[in-house]
């Protein structure tokens, strides 16, 4: 492997900063407020990944490798038992975090951020209940994990920074400049990112991890389907306790 792989953890913020960039840039374009356009998130999310994935593609061609060596992928390791329990456990502290952020942030359990489930179009919806689970797995798992927890190399900074900047770019997704809202989002998904890039810096198996993250993401993108396909829906939801 050359020598570029250094460079490697370079690429953590690089989310954080287009996402930013993307909902200022279409704020202005619509002539809209950042807020306005928030329910575009997963649309930008996976326009985001797909970018991701073809950065991860070109970097492992230069470096003489392929993306399964990036994220040391092995197959056959992993069982049934083993891909179960972490995806379980993903969800669990995934809710875990949300809740507790909520609580901290807002002094409401459950609390969600409502633009998360807000409706898009149809069409757009129902195309991004493929594309956006499983275009997340690959990007952000190839990103924080490939180009993070494999390539630096102090046990500890391998663990915690990855998990810092894996966190820190669910605080852009959407943009919108209010100081408790990113801290809502940063805490929400802290703690479990810190136990996934834990996780794998032990068993440096990513599958467990990108099938529970695809799982969490098509979650998500179900509910926008639902609020998308009935016209209403996400207002009432608004009104109630639950978001």
């Amino acid at each position: 492997m050359k020598n570029e792989k250094t460079l490697l953890p370079y690429l953590l913020p690089f989310r954080s900063i287009i996402f930013m960039l993307i909902f200022i840039v279409g704020a202005f374009i619509t002539n809209k407020k950042i807020s306005e356009i928030s329910n575009w998130w997963s649309i930008v999310a996976s326009l985001v990944n797909i970018i991701t994935i073809l950065i991860l593609l070109f970097i492992t061609k230069k470096q003489e490798i392929n993306y399964w060596e990036l994220i040391n992928y092995q197959k056959g390791k992993t069982t049934a038992k083993q891909i179960i329990s972490i995806a379980m456990l993903i969800l669990l502290i995934g809710m875990i975090g949300m809740y507790l952020a909520g609580y901290i942030c807002y002094g409401v359990i459950p609390y969600a951020a409502p633009m998360m489930i807000a409706p898009i179009p149809v069409w757009l919806a129902i195309i991004n209940i493929i594309v956006l689970p499983i275009s997340t797995a690959f990007a952000e798992d190839g990103l924080y994990l490939g180009c993070g927890v494999n390539q630096i190399k102090n046990k500890y900074m391998s663990i915690i920074i990855p998990a810092l900047f894996f966190a820190l770019q669910h605080s852009f997704i959407p943009t919108l400049f209010d100081v408790k809202y990113i801290i809502y989002r940063f805490l929400s998904f802290l703690l479990l990112t810190i136990i996934l890039c834990w996780y794998y810096h032990k068993k440096r198996n990513p599958l467990p991890i990108m099938v529970g993250h695809t799982i969490i993401d098509l979650l998500t993108v179900i509910q926008i389907f639902v609020t998308s396909l009935i016209p209403g829906l996400y207002e009432i939801m608004c009104a109630t306790s639950f978001i």
